[in-house]
């Protein structure tokens, strides 16, 4: 006869099947897939129970031990509580168990900019052509990592300079910049290394570089080039729109090159831009 233990375990990985099921039927990308079930697994791993029996006082117990023990930010907090959310409506058929908790307010925090000989500086402190390729690429088309690493070689439009992002956030499809100095770096690479469907090669042959390992290389990088600003691999896509926008381009079509859906997305650059800020003058400066 089976232990507890393994009777729970099974029941279990049913859910993480069923979940799965459902999230797969309502196309949700690999990332959000794994991110809801990752939050589901610590949840059942916290109370060391079955999931069909977690009320909304647990759930709202294990969020305030996540915000107070934990210190986590609102944007987890907002993960939690969408992937509690899509567990109860749609496998265990309970959506009033979590749907009536809030989810936080989202912190406006500013992105942080790198400048372009901060970019320069860090691309100049990698060696290997590779890595230097895939940071120069995320800079001047402005791509998110996941973007950089799903880039097959067909995507890459040398004829028209274009960058052809496939299936990106939100499942949708646009093209971006294609610089003259990144498809010569590009074509040094590809001489090098020889990849055949995918733009930069896994260790798995068939398979694309992971989003982490590429983070890895940016992260060697900001510390080869003395780079002490509280930066990320995201932070090359954030300094491409403040970069455009300081050079005179239009919102509009920056929007666009990043593919946001509404333009208040864009509109944060506005905030950090020297071009915008610097032109205006402060008062005490008027008071002479």
């Amino acid at each position: 006869m089976p232990k507890i233990k393994e009777v729970r375990q099974m029941k279990k990985e049913q859910v993480f099947k069923l979940m799965t099921k459902e999230m797969k039927i309502k196309g949700y990308s690999i990332n959000t897939m794994k991110l809801y079930l990752c939050h589901v697994r610590n949840l059942i791993n916290y109370y060391e129970r079955d999931i069909e029996d977690i009320t909304r006082e647990d759930i709202t117990s294990y969020l305030l031990y996540l915000i107070e023990d934990r210190m986590c930010s609102t944007s987890y907090l907002s993960q939690a509580i969408s992937s509690f959310q899509f567990l109860f409506k749609y496998v265990f058929m309970r959506a009033s168990v979590v749907f009536a908790i809030p989810h936080p307010k989202r912190e406006k925090k500013l992105p942080e900019i790198l400048s372009r000989d901060e970019v320069l500086k860090i691309i100049g402190a990698v060696r290997n052509v590779k890595h230097q390729a895939m940071i120069t690429l995320a800079y001047s088309a402005g791509l998110r990592v996941s973007e950089v690493a799903a880039l097959a070689i067909a995507d890459i439009d040398s004829k028209r300079m274009l960058i052809h992002v496939k299936q990106a956030k939100g499942k949708k499809d646009r093209y971006t910049l294609l610089s003259k100095n990144t498809l010569d770096l590009l074509r040094r690479y590809v001489r090098l290394y020889r990849p055949h469907q995918w733009l930069f090669e896994g260790q798995q042959p068939g398979k694309h570089i992971t989003t982490r390992t590429i983070q890895r290389v940016f992260e060697t990088a900001c510390e080869a080039a003395g780079i002490t600003k509280d930066v990320s691999f995201h932070t090359l896509r954030h300094s491409f729109a403040t970069h455009l926008l300081e050079g005179g381009t239009d919102i509009r079509y920056i929007q666009s090159l990043l593919g946001h859906t509404d333009t208040k997305t864009t509109q944060i650059y506005t905030h950090v831009s020297s071009r915008y800020l610097g032109g205006i003058k402060s008062p005490m400066d008027r008071a002479q």
